[in-house]
């Protein structure tokens, strides 16, 4: 089976190249298999990370035909069958018989230091930020072992799971417009220091995760690091899970992230869906007691109306005693330990 691929190329501070290879594969060949050929056997100035071959070291990360992930985990066959799905959906023609291509490119929102080499080094700052240890009082050495129950333990396991391959850091959309935002990678280690039942600090690190939107409030929700992790972290779901955390212990009036989220579930709980004319009062000028938030959707406001986009009326969803009871069921099953 011959396969063509298209490696994106760079040095630091030069513009992008796409350089191609021919390469005689085999369908189970992984492409971490084919790159060492490609380096082998046709250029040996091929740059890219690797390290144990067997998705536990996170080494081999890179852009794969359009998404992040590990070149020892992805094999050839069914990358082409991913691909010519792809296409089926996006096109009514039928898929040509032409020579399969591989895309091969670096991670995104990280320096290009060589090719498929990129410098990492804000990753690893983020996930110190987040503290990712259990805190001193937690390792001071007692006079018996710190022991946990199964299910204590179990609740580490999924975020323990993680490798810091950077796949959901390279497609974190937040990463890309906010560089302040510490990532899921760091939002999903946080997690575990939350929930370990040997952490003395799960107070102040919630008051940390929480701040502006460095933390967890300045993830866009937009699912693409749980769709590109190659071990099931899920770092969205992560990120939730502190979120609730937070919110069981601040009100409204904490901040405006806060607010949003209590304020959104408000509104649909008392009208089926957002009561647009209250959610920005309410979210922004604080129930009416933030008058510099107030004065800030002036502007915005005049625009709205002036362009008869302000709704006058509000018409209650027909279903909001089936959402009303949805949500409320959701909050008591939450309250139970």
């Amino acid at each position: 089976m011959r396969v063509k691929f298209n490696i994106v190329r760079q040095n630091p501070n030069t513009s992008r190249e796409v350089q191609s290879y021919l390469l005689d594969v085999e369908p189970g060949n992984t492409i971490l298999d084919c790159l060492n050929r490609i380096k082998w056997e046709q250029d040996g100035t091929l740059a890219f990370r690797k390290n144990c071959r067997n998705t536990i070291c996170g080494s081999c990360s890179m852009g794969i035909n359009g998404r992040s992930a590990l070149a020892c985990k992805e094999n050839i066959g069914s990358e082409v069958a991913r691909l010519q799905k792809i296409a089926e959906a996006n096109s009514s023609q039928t898929p040509s018989n032409d020579i399969p291509e591989m895309t091969i490119a670096p991670m995104g929102n990280f320096p290009v230091i060589k090719d498929l080499v990129v410098d990492m080094s804000r990753f690893w700052d983020n996930l110190q930020t987040v503290e990712p240890y259990i805190s001193t009082a937690g390792r001071a050495i007692p006079e018996r072992e710190f022991l946990q129950t199964p299910e204590e333990r179990s609740q580490l396991d999924q975020m323990g799971n993680c490798i810091l391959c950077g796949a959901c850091y390279s497609e974190c959309n937040a990463v890309e417009v906010n560089p302040d935002f510490v990532g899921p990678h760091a939002l999903a280690k946080a997690q575990r220091m939350v929930a370990d039942s040997r952490d003395a600090k799960t107070e102040q690190r919630l008051e940390q995760y929480s701040e502006g939107t460095n933390g967890v409030w300045g993830c866009t929700r937009c699912f693409n690091c749980n769709s590109v992790c190659p071990m099931e972290v899920a770092p969205l779901d992560q990120i939730t899970k502190i979120k609730h955390e937070i919110l069981e212990r601040k009100d409204a009036s904490a901040s405006r992230p806060i607010r949003h989220r209590k304020v959104l579930v408000e509104l649909v709980k008392q009208g089926g869906w957002v009561d647009e004319r209250k959610f920005a009062v309410m979210v922004v000028g604080n129930y009416f007691r933030d008058l510099k938030g107030l004065l800030s959707l002036g502007p915005v406001g005049m625009r709205v109306i002036m362009r008869g986009k302000f709704p006058l009326t509000f018409e209650p969803s027909e279903g909001t005693e089936t959402v009303r009871s949805l949500i409320q069921s959701i909050q008591d099953l939450e309250k139970q330990p």
